[in-house]
């Protein structure tokens, strides 16, 4: 069968068209996206605007018009934290339902956690023994740990690269306010350590998400147009290096850098520092990255349950 998924994020809404049945591998067959960001359309209350609202119902609009255009069988839609902590986000709900007969799924943070998980463990196999999976996104930053296909822990935290960004002023930001933020990282990082290390250590740690892969890149990793099953890691040591050099950059330079789009240089940075800060806390010398994610996990949960 031919399936969309509408991901409705912080920064971006991308509609995902693969060719899948239960059993199978999903294959991409188009992809289509806009970087909405609609945790900046905020009012001073944190509500999403009206006019955030109208951007993201208008997309929601192309997205069900090339799902029939591409022959989707099937249209999966969720949001994820940028709509979950929103005062006004089950009104926003109503009105993409009401304008476009959509219904949102909202995810919570350890529901995002598990099903990225399940993309992990169903791209590494069995073989791979024991995950620590670790995904940044622009609102939150998730943990998932475990040996099955369902993680034995999952945690979120709000330390998205893009929600961080926000607080720091300045371009390139105030080393002060970086020293901030790297305290805040590793703080709320190391109170959810013992909740990690308890299910085991790990045989494999993977990242996974836009912003390590964009790290990653910069570090010499290969192009994403050598494909999905080439080999990329990012280390520790490398990213240590790293982080002083992005910090006297401005957002400008850092999009001049390789795989480092101009919508994404400026959130880098955030992204970088707490990146670094987990692999330090976690005691963790590099990252596997996955090219599969949140997205791909909801694809696969749900062929499971057609196949059940």
């Amino acid at each position: 069968m031919r399936l969309g998924v509408i991901d409705v994020g912080s920064n971006t809404v991308h509609l995902l068209v693969v060719d899948a049945h239960p059993g199978a591998h999903p294959l991409p067959a188009t992809s289509h996206k806009r970087e909405l960001r609609l945790s900046e359309h905020t009012t001073a209350d944190g509500c999403i605007s009206p006019d955030g609202v109208e951007q993201l119902t208008a997309f929601v609009h192309e997205c069900l018009s090339i799902a029939d255009d591409q022959g989707c069988e099937d249209l999966l839609a969720f949001a994820t934290s940028a709509i979950r902590e929103a005062p006004n986000g089950d009104d926003v709900l109503s009105q993409v339902h009401a304008a476009t007969d959509v219904k949102l799924e909202v995810l919570s943070g350890a529901d995002e956690s598990r099903l990225t998980f399940l993309a992990v463990r169903r791209w590494f196999g069995w073989s791979a023994g024991r995950l620590l999976v670790i995904d940044i996104g622009g609102g939150s930053l998730e943990f998932a740990a475990g040996i099955d296909e369902e993680p034995d822990v999952a945690l979120s935290l709000p330390l998205g690269a893009g929600r961080l960004t926000r607080e720091l002023a300045g371009d390139p930001p105030a080393a002060t306010d970086l020293k901030v933020l790297r305290k805040q990282a590793r703080s709320d990082i190391a109170r959810v350590v013992r909740d990690l290390h308890k299910v085991g250590t790990p045989d494999r740690v993977v990242g996974t998400s836009k912003t390590i892969r964009s790290l990653a890149r910069v570090l010499g990793a290969a192009p994403r147009g050598d494909g999905p099953r080439v080999k990329r890691v990012l280390e520790r040591a490398a990213l240590g290096d790293l982080v002083p050099r992005l910090a006297e950059m401005t957002a400008d330079e850092r999009a001049a850098l390789p795989g480092v789009s101009a919508s994404r240089a400026r959130q880098l940075l955030a992204g970088a520092i707490v990146i670094h800060g987990a692999m330090d806390v976690l005691d963790v010398e590099s990252l596997d990255l996955c090219p599969w994610a949140l997205r791909e996990g909801v694809i696969l949960r749900r062929l499971d349950w057609l196949g059940a």
